[in-house]
């Protein structure tokens, strides 16, 4: 169930709210909401391998054809001497 709040935010800062709420195809009220829940629960215990696979994906400007782990071994061979 929703309830209603009022709440008194400087005149400016109102409409910088509005235009960027318009920006993200939501409403003011949906962007204060989640900011709330993000200041009231706990944070969650994350662990690295979630976090490395919620980043979004990056475009390499190789062509899929290269193998870059055996690209990787061959730099490090002749730098290392492997």
């Amino acid at each position: 169930m929703k309830a209603k709040i009022n709440l008194s935010i400087e005149e400016k800062l109102v409409y910088k709210i509005k235009a960027y709420a318009e920006e993200q195809h939501t409403s003011v009220s949906e962007l204060v909401e989640e900011y709330f829940k993000k200041v009231v629960e706990p944070p969650k215990k994350s662990n690295l391998i979630e976090l490395v696979k919620s980043l979004p994906k990056v475009e390499l400007p190789y062509p899929d054809d290269v193998d870059l782990t055996k690209q990787y071994y061959e730099e490090n061979a002749s730098k290392y001497g492997f």
